[in-house]
C-alpha cells in the first residue's frame, strides 16, 4: 500500500446516482424494488417501473414549486416513501437533497435551512408548527407537507418525464454532520459518490439482484442511503423499509419480508436483546449478512449470530469517507475488529508527522480518494474546514486504531470531543454552545457517559452564575436543551459543581471529568 502523503488518487468514476436508478428500471422494470410497511401494520409494494411512475410524479411537484437542476431540496420526513421518491427525483433533477432529523428543533432545522438557501422542503404535516417555525427570511422554502405513512401518493400530479443528465461531479446532497468547532458541518455528495458508495457496498456485502435489504435505520443518516439503498439500486435488488426501528419486531419484521440483509449499529442490536427474542423454530428467517457498526461483547456477538443466522460483520465508515471504507471478511468475522480494508477504499494509519504507522502502533485512520468521487467533494461554504480535514489526498478522520501485520484494524479511541451517541455523531462543542447560552449558566463541559445501549450518552458538568439556586438551574436545563437540541444529543444527567477543572493556561481537563463520569457510572 502505498503510503506517503504526496499520493495521488486518479479520478475513474464516471457513473452519477442517476444513470445508477435509470438503469435498474431499464433493466429490472417488472421486479420488486421498495416494499414499504406502514406504524399501523399496512404494506405497500412497487416494482422498479411502479416506482419510477412515482419518482416522475415527485419530478413534476418539485418542478411546480420552484425547483431546477442545482436547486436544494430540504427533506425534514422519517423512513418513507415520499423520502425515497424525493430523493430520486432531486437526483433525475439535477437537484440536491438536505436531509435532516425529523424530530430535530427549530433552531437547528432553522441553521440547516439558512446555510443551503432550500427552495422547496418536506415535513409532516404533524409537524409542520415546529417546520415553518424553523424558516427564517433567507432560508424559507416553499413548504410541501405529507403524510409519511401515505403509501397511495394519489395527491400528487401526473408524471414529468424531464431529464437533466447531471454530470458525476454534480451536487447530491449536503448531509450535516457534528464538528468539532460545535457548528454542524455541511457534507457535501456527489452524483458519482452516490455511485461508488452503491458499487462497493454492494460487493462489499454480497448483494445481488436476487436480494432484499431491511432498511430500519432512519433515511436521512448516511448509513441507509449509502450501504442499503444505493447498493440495491445498483444491482437491481429490493428494499423492505420501516418507519422505524423496533427492538422486538426486527425479527418478525425480517422474517414477513423476506429480507436477506440489513444494517444495525451495535445499540440496536443490544436493544434487540434486551427486548427482543429468537424466533419460532417454524418461522422462515432468510438474514445471510447484516453490517453492523461499534463492538459488541463476545457473548452478546454469539447469542445474536444464532437469533439471525448468520454473523454479522463490522464495518467503519463516515458520511465523509463515502462507502465504509474498513470491513469485516465474511469467511470468519469478529465482533472485537473494525475489520480490513474494503476492496477498492485506500486505508492507512498515520503518525502526526503523516508516516505511515507499523504494525501495533497507534495512529489517525486516514481515508484516501478522490474528491468528489470516492471521497466527500468539500464542506459547504467552508474551504478553511476542508483543507484541515486533509493532508495531500488523505482525508483525517481524527479517529485511531492499530493494524495487525494481517492488515486487520482495531479501534483505539475517537476524537475527544465527538461522542459515538447510538451511532450518532455528536459534537460536545455544540451541546456545550447551548448550554452555555442558558442565562443562569456561567460554563459548562460535557463529556461522554457509558451507557449500555447506546454506547455512550452526553453528560453535563455546569457551573451555575452566581446567586442562581441549584434546584431553580436543573428544573429548566431540561427544557432549555429540550427545545435546543435534538433528543441525541441532549445531556442524560447534569451535574452542578462550584469549577471546572483547568491546566496552567486555563484548558479545561476533560480527561479528569471523563474519569469521574466513569468512576460513577
Amino acid at each position: 500500500m502505498t503510503t506517503t502523503t504526496t499520493t495521488t488518487f486518479a479520478v475513474t468514476q464516471s457513473a452519477t446516482f442517476a444513470a445508477a436508478w435509470d438503469r435498474a428500471c431499464s433493466d429490472r422494470a417488472d421486479s420488486p424494488f421498495l416494499v414499504f410497511e406502514r406504524p399501523d401494520g399496512a404494506v405497500r409494494a412497487w416494482t422498479y417501473a411502479e416506482f419510477d411512475i412515482v419518482v416522475d410524479r415527485f419530478v413534476a411537484l418539485l418542478r411546480i414549486r420552484g425547483a431546477t437542476p442545482g436547486s436544494p431540496v430540504h427533506l425534514a420526513l422519517t423512513s418513507s416513501p415520499t423520502f425515497v421518491a424525493v430523493w430520486l427525483a432531486a437526483s433525475r433533477l439535477g437537484a440536491w437533497i438536505v436531509p435532516s432529523d425529523p424530530m430535530a428543533t427549530a433552531v437547528e432545522l432553522a441553521e440547516h435551512l439558512r446555510r443551503t438557501k432550500a427552495v422547496v422542503g418536506f415535513c409532516a404535516s404533524s409537524r409542520s408548527a415546529v417546520y415553518r417555525q424553523a424558516g427564517t427570511d433567507d432560508g424559507r422554502p416553499e413548504c410541501v407537507e405529507v403524510d409519511e405513512a401515505d403509501i397511495e401518493l394519489g395527491w400528487l400530479p401526473a408524471p414529468d418525464r424531464y431529464r437533466a443528465s447531471p454530470a458525476p461531479a454534480d451536487r447530491a446532497a449536503v448531509m450535516f454532520t457534528s464538528g468539532t468547532t460545535g457548528r454542524p458541518k455541511g457534507v457535501e455528495i456527489t452524483q458519482a459518490n452516490y455511485a461508488f458508495a452503491g458499487s462497493v457496498m454492494a460487493d462489499a456485502a454480497g448483494l445481488s439482484a436476487g436480494d432484499r435489504q431491511m432498511v430500519v435505520l432512519p433515511m436521512f443518516h448516511a448509513n441507509a442511503q449509502y450501504y442499503s439503498f444505493a447498493s440495491a439500486i445498483t444491482v437491481g435488488a429490493s428494499v423492505a423499509l420501516m418507519p422505524g426501528f423496533s427492538a422486538s419486531g426486527f425479527l418478525p419484521q425480517a422474517a414477513r419480508h423476506g429480507a436477506t440483509h440489513a444494517s444495525l449499529f451495535a445499540g440496536p442490536l443490544r436493544m434487540i436483546l434486551a427486548r427482543g427474542g429468537p424466533l419460532p423454530a417454524a418461522t422462515a428467517l432468510q438474514l445471510r449478512h447484516c453490517w453492523f457498526a461499534q463492538n459488541l461483547a463476545a457473548d452478546q456477538y454469539e447469542t445474536i449470530s444464532e437469533w439471525f443466522g448468520c454473523r454479522p460483520r463490522q464495518l467503519y465508515g463516515m458520511t465523509e469517507t463515502i462507502p465504509a471504507v474498513l470491513t469485516d471478511r465474511p469467511g470468519d468475522p469478529r465482533p472485537d475488529t473494525m475489520g480490513y480494508v474494503t476492496t477498492g477504499c485506500h486505508v492507512d494509519l498515520h503518525d502526526a508527522s503523516g508516516r505511515s504507522c507499523a504494525p501495533g502502533e497507534v495512529g489517525e485512520i486516514v481515508v484516501g480518494g478522490a474528491r468528489g468521487e470516492s471521497l466527500f467533494a468539500r464542506y459547504l461554504d467552508d474551504a478553511a474546514t476542508t483543507a484541515a480535514s486533509f493532508r495531500g489526498d488523505w482525508f483525517l478522520t481524527g479517529d485511531r486504531a492499530t493494524r495487525d501485520a494481517d492488515g486487520c484494524f482495531r479501534f483505539h479511541g475517537r476524537r475527544s470531543d465527538i461522542l459515538k451517541v447510538a451511532g450518532e455523531n455528536v459534537s460536545v462543542v455544540e451541546v456545550e454552545t447551548v448550554l452555555a447560552a442558558h442565562p443562569d449558566v456561567l460554563e459548562a463541559a460535557v463529556v461522554g457517559a457509558p451507557d449500555p445501549v447506546r454506547d455512550e450518552v452526553p453528560m453535563a458538568f455546569v457551573v451555575a452564575k452566581q446567586g442562581v439556586a441549584d434546584d431553580v438551574l436543573l428544573d429548566s436545563l431540561g427544557d432549555w436543551c429540550e427545545q435546543r437540541l435534538a433528543k441525541s444529543k441532549r445531556p442524560h444527567h447534569y451535574r452542578l459543581v462550584d469549577s471546572l477543572p483547568r491546566t496552567s493556561v486555563g484548558k479545561i481537563r476533560t480527561f479528569l471529568l471523563k474519569q469521574e463520569t466513569h468512576e460513577q457510572t
